[in-house]
């Protein structure tokens, strides 16, 4: 692995050194080839939950899927990259410290990124294309639910590179197996940063078994809160669609904070709603005096990953942020509101 990981360290070297333009270039033909060989990409993906069915959670699989919409929301995205600053080379400060000595910093790449995300397919196009835009080179280790999903990815790096003659071969190299990884990790004189993508196990694991830079992530303990000057009508579809329009996703709602002041019919309704959703609820106490079937909840700190939601009524908004602050993990959290100043000061 060393010689493989020593020609990364020698392509991160040519990446820094590509143009705004040439990057840009590359980014368009990404986004032409998700599109071009969607069929190619699906048929891969359709093995992966072939072969994973029944055998990986509801969440996972949720996760692992593809589909026409996320490819052409791929595409997309790399196009939306594409027109945005390039991040190297900028000017962060400009000082003169004495006739003819002026101190510039200036922002360069990172190098070689060890990325390692678990189901999500389409997580390695996010990895490459950020990769390509601020001009550093990686190594990949893709979730073995997603093997074919991965290599039809890495197919398409392939072309790239014979479409694009000034990109360095090994600019993005994907491994394959656990042992890889671990082998990685102790490889600190070729990778300068490791990036886990995944659950908090997997983040504390990597963590835990390297002395490379690690750039890791908490939970998505999500969590929306009602004011009391909320708009109740708008509020029950927002935090449906908050939920259910990707369950699985580490920016979905998982806990909803109810003001105490807000009236008791605005719970019922939403529960209501939510139960018309196939949600399951859990609450505290208080909520399950209004609504005894629903269970207690066992974890604040629990991030479902599917269509599971608690609810708590909480002492305005002092409670709500403390409560935030305490089982949150700082990935998303939104108050409804019709107040600015509330807003203000929940987002303060």
């Amino acid at each position: 692995m060393n010689k493989e990981l020593s020609l990364v360290k020698e392509s991160a070297l040519k990446m820094a050194q590509l143009t705004s333009d040439q990057k840009n270039e590359v980014l368009q033909s990404f986004s032409e080839l998700l599109i071009t060989k969607e069929n190619f990409l699906l048929e891969a993906n359709h093995k992966d939950l072939e072969e994973q069915k029944g055998k990986v959670s509801k969440s996972i699989y949720q996760r692992l899927g593809l589909n026409s919409s996320k490819i052409k929301n791929l595409a997309q995205g790399m196009l939306d990259l594409k027109k945005l600053k390039d991040p190297v080379g900028e000017v962060t400060l400009k000082r003169k410290l004495d006739e003819g000595l002026i101190l510039s910093k200036v922002s360069v790449p990172i190098g070689v990124l060890g990325v390692i995300f678990e189901s999500r397919p389409d997580a390695a196009a996010q990895i490459l294309s950020l990769v390509l835009k601020s001009g550093n080179a990686t190594v990949l280790k893709g979730g073995k639910e997603a093997k074919n999903s991965n290599q039809a990815m890495k197919s398409l790096v392939d072309e790239l590179n014979t479409k694009h003659s000034f990109l360095p071969k090994n600019w993005a190299v994907f491994l394959e197996t656990k042992s890889d990884v671990d082998e990685m990790l102790k490889q600190d004189q070729y990778i300068d940063m490791v990036i886990p993508r995944g659950s908090q196990e997997l983040v504390q694991k990597v963590m835990n078994s390297t002395h490379i830079p690690v750039l890791g992530h908490a939970d998505g303990i999500c969590h929306i809160y009602v004011d009391k000057e909320a708009d109740l009508k708008k509020s029950i579809p927002l935090i449906i669609d908050a939920k259910i329009q990707y369950p699985s996703a580490c920016n979905a709602v998982e806990t909803v904070l109810i003001d105490k002041e807000v009236d008791e019919s605005f719970l019922r309704d939403f529960i209501k709603e939510a139960h018309t959703h196939q949600i399951q609820l859990f609450g505290c106490e208080k909520v399950r005096e209004i609504k005894s079937e629903i269970k207690p909840t066992v974890d604040w700190a629990k991030e479902y990953g599917d269509r599971s939601l608690s609810i708590k009524i909480v002492n305005g908004l002092e409670e709500a942020t403390a409560h935030i602050n305490h089982y949150g993990s700082g990935h998303t959290d939104a108050i409804l509101t019709e107040n600015q100043e509330v807003a203000k000061k929940f987002v303060a």
